[in-house]
């Protein structure tokens, strides 16, 4: 190391470690987000589900595509809250 440089201080290397702070907007942004993926997961599921019952000559395939829609809506829940913790 040059002698005119000085070595990196303790509160440098922290500052440099940290990940920047989210805004409380940009917080909100990722729930409202949930407000939109949730619904949207059940009614794409009900929708194929409903399709495939049509397809098939089915009537029980549509609550199928429901929990599975339910499902991945639940998924999406816990992948944003484990984000943001």
């Amino acid at each position: 190391m040059p002698a005119d440089q000085q070595p990196p201080s303790a509160e440098t290397q922290d500052k440099e470690k940290t990940p920047p702070q989210k805004t409380n907007w940009a917080e909100m942004s990722n729930y409202a987000e949930l407000a939109i993926v949730f619904p949207a997961a059940t009614v794409i599921g009900w929708l194929i589900g409903a399709g495939l019952d049509k397809w098939l000559h089915t009537t029980w395939l549509y609550i199928v595509g429901l929990l599975l829609g339910i499902a991945a809506g639940f998924v999406q829940l816990i992948r944003t809250a484990s984000k943001n913790t």
